[in-house]
């Protein structure tokens, strides 16, 4: 799957075998992060288009249109506001 980020104007081939977050930091390219369990918020992030999933449901707030990087799943090319 290929994930835009709109801001770096760069596009990266996704594999679920990583977090989103640990993906971007093999790719250079670094988000704040606190727990990498989905229970503070800190990787939250706008997505504009494309659809992720989590398999436990996070603690942390998100509204509709934003995802929480270290623990959701991608489940198709994302458009993310980073």
């Amino acid at each position: 799957m290929k994930i835009y980020l709109l801001r770096s104007d760069l596009t990266i081939e996704h594999h679920n075998q990583l977090s989103l977050l640990e993906n971007l930091e093999r790719h250079g390219i670094h988000h704040e992060y606190q727990c990498r369990a989905g229970y503070c918020g800190s990787c939250r992030v706008k997505m504009r288009k494309g659809k992720v999933s989590y398999k436990e449901t996070p603690l942390a707030f998100v509204n509709p249109d934003e995802i929480l990087l270290c623990c959701c799943q991608v489940e198709q090319d994302l458009e993310l506001e980073l």
